[in-house]
């Protein structure tokens, strides 16, 4: 009983932090995730003319960083194409930017 207690406000926990699925068919859906930096610089600008939004950026491009005006980033130089600056439209939608 003791168990069932202590894990009762855990699971609860877990389903309150559960993600919710917002809709967004105005933006053409992404095709498969592409794993690590960008290698494929054709492919990735023609995915930024479809001005997605930063989670679809996230879900296309899952292992490059997503610096959105406002957030904080390091100095660091990466030259490998996997941090991407972005610059945002007045919808909050990706419109270009660079990688750093």
């Amino acid at each position: 009983m003791k168990t069932f207690t202590l894990l009762l406000p855990l699971v609860s926990l877990a389903a309150c932090a559960a993600p919710t699925a917002t809709p967004e068919s105005s933006v053409p859906t992404a095709s498969a995730a592409v794993s690590g930096f960008v290698t494929d610089v054709a492919a990735f600008d023609q995915f930024i003319a479809t001005t997605p939004t930063p989670a679809q950026f996230r879900a296309r491009y899952p292992g490059v960083t997503l610096v959105l005006p406002g957030d904080m980033a390091t100095k660091e130089l990466r030259m490998n194409k996997s941090r991407y600056f972005g610059e945002l439209d007045g919808a909050g939608r990706i419109t270009g930017g660079k990688f750093q």
